[in-house]
């Protein structure tokens, strides 16, 4: 998960930091605190945790938006986390040989999510966009100052432009986008939100507007990514942007949805316990992140979250290796491939359409009578046959088995691949009644 990996869990300790950085020990209180209503004080923060924490060299204007490490990095990981829980070796790990290629759509003078990337995943590149001059401008000093010019492409764009111009960078294909949208629909709502804060305007944001004020706020803004998606379909294998509003994510799930788009994902990203933004992603591919990684907003109704892609069936009073053998006998009864590795108590499936129903078993059972079927045929789940027909799958399934906290056996079931919620939901009832009784 990636809050495992976030080196931010916990407050940044100001002290310790000042210590480290004597840049940054100019501006800590004697109390150990930071002035956030002090733009250099906070512009500095960022500066020493990217130099502490990540080698990375940082320069930004005075006027322009200056990013909180601590939430952009929890963004990263959300990505990371997709992307690994999405890939074709259907492992559910980083594979630092995957090449990954990332579109930053407005990525700021600081160019921090590619810079986060990058220096986090050496197989990472990114394509890199603004409609600002200085944005881009400061953006092209900290990709050189990096050392990281061969890896991130820099292109201007313009406001009615596409979002995602793909063709303008020579990309047939990308992995993900990444976005953190202006909120404001107005120069006047983003006042009234600063006051609603009790806070002066720009108090500790330097942000300009064009940074931080689009027509519509940020919903107009994704809808549009949305609607550029509707046309690229898989050349982006997940659409993603940030959001500042938690009202915000209803709206768009909406669209989503109405768009016929069923493969979504949402995550909180809560950082000191104070400032909360939200991330949203899609896909027109079918492949399906673990459930942790995908239905990350605890307090959104249930009929805004994707559909579950994790279950698992309990089992008292017996052992591994006698429930392991239980799932091979139903599943080699069944017209579909499956291979389990008892090594790592994990076996990964999968099948063309349900062959599971009475209607199917007799449909097989006739053919059988008339013909001398063919054997079954392993193959590698980490790297499936050219020739299995990867692309008529129409579910794809791993089931782990391990020990439970109180003895029994769990048998954990995990949507891998699809998009037909019915057929996932009628192979884990199957599996079910096999294992446990009752059918």
């Amino acid at each position: 998960m990636s809050i495992d990996r976030n080196i931010y869990r916990e407050d940044v300790d100001f002290s310790a930091l000042a210590l480290q950085d004597p840049e940054f020990n100019k501006f800590v209180k004697s109390n150990g605190q930071l002035d956030f209503s002090n733009p250099e004080a906070v512009k500095q923060l960022t500066k020493s945790l990217l130099k502490r924490d990540f080698g990375l060299k940082l320069e930004l204007p005075d006027d322009r938006l200056c990013p909180p490490v601590p939430n952009r990095l929890n963004y990263i990981l959300w990505i990371q986390d997709l992307l690994d829980t999405t890939s074709d070796s259907y492992t559910d790990r980083y594979n630092p040989d995957r090449g990954v290629t990332g579109l930053d759509i407005g990525t700021g003078a600081s160019c921090i999510y590619p810079l986060l990337g990058c220096i986090q995943r050496p197989k990472w590149r990114f394509a890199v966009t603004d409609i600002d001059e200085k944005n881009l401008e400061y953006a092209k000093r900290n990709i050189i100052a990096n050392g990281l010019k061969n890896r991130i492409r820099p292109l201007k764009t313009e406001p009615n432009g596409p979002l995602i111009p793909l063709d303008a960078f020579g990309l047939d294909s990308i992995d993900f986008t990444i976005c953190n949208p202006p909120f404001y629909a107005s120069p006047s709502e983003l006042l009234a939100s600063a006051a609603a804060k009790s806070r002066p305007p720009h108090s500790a944001c330097t942000g300009a507007d064009i940074e931080m004020v689009t027509p519509g706020g940020e919903i107009a803004f994704v809808t549009r990514m949305i609607d550029e998606s509707c046309r690229l379909k898989e050349r982006v294998q997940w659409y993603t942007s940030m959001l500042g509003k938690y009202s915000s994510v209803s709206s768009i799930i909406e669209k989503l949805k109405a768009k016929g788009i069923g493969n979504w994902a949402v995550k909180e990203f809560v950082q000191g316990g104070k400032t909360r933004r939200w991330g949203v992603a899609w896909s027109w591919g079918d492949m399906r992140p673990r459930m942790d990684v995908a239905r990350g907003i605890g307090s959104l109704p249930k009929h805004l979250l994707p559909f579950p892609s994790q279950t698992s069936i309990s089992l008292p009073e017996t052992t591994l290796d006698a429930a392991a053998a239980g799932i091979n006998s139903i599943l080699q009864r069944l017209d579909l491939k499956y291979q389990y590795r008892p090594q790592l108590s994990t076996g990964v499936g999968f099948v063309k359409e349900n062959v599971w129903s009475r209607a199917a078993r007799r449909s097989k059972q006739k053919v059988l009578a008339s013909s001398v079927s063919e054997p079954r045929r392993d193959f590698d789940f980490q790297t499936m046959d050219e020739d299995s027909d990867e692309e008529e799958v129409r579910l794809g399934f791993k089931i782990e088995v391990r020990q439970g906290g109180g003895g029994e056996v769990v048998v954990g079931l995990r949507w891998l691949k699809g998009v037909d919620a019915v057929l996932w939901e009628s192979f884990c009832g199957m599996l079910r009644r096999g294992l446990v009784g009752g059918g």
